[in-house]
């Protein structure tokens, strides 16, 4: 399967990812941010394969590029297209975010902006 997103794959670090993240979580929600942050846990896990951690590298990229379809800046749909290709990776990728992954991104969460509506979090989670 060709890798729709691996032009950009040279987007996605840690610090680019969790930079975006921190700075436009309340403009792009908790589920974006929450989906943004099971990837990136994912891709970190040592059983990830090379093909998996090839989508969640571009899925994040695409995630991170200042550019995109609809623009972030994009009063209330700025995100639409984001969390379509973040749901697109957490899909493809299911099966390696396991209960551990779902921690470490809650935790994260939790650590950055206190509690959040953990029923958003259940409707991310059930869809995997």
């Amino acid at each position: 399967m060709k890798n729709p997103f691996k032009k950009y794959s040279d987007l996605f670090t840690e610090n680019k990812l969790l930079g975006k993240v921190k700075d436009y979580f309340r403009q792009a929600g908790v589920k974006v941010v929450y989906s943004a942050l099971l990837l990136y846990y994912a891709f970190t896990r040592k059983d990830t394969p090379v093909w998996a951690k090839n989508i969640i590298f571009g899925v994040l990229g695409y995630f991170i590029a200042p550019f995109d379809a609809l623009p972030d800046i994009t009063p209330l749909i700025g995100y639409t297209d984001d969390l379509g290709v973040l749901s697109f990776g957490l899909v493809t990728v299911a099966c390696y975010i396991n209960k551990e992954v779902r921690g470490k991104a809650r935790g994260r969460l939790k650590d950055w902006f206190g509690e959040v509506d953990h029923s958003e979090l259940d409707a991310i989670d059930s869809q995997l």
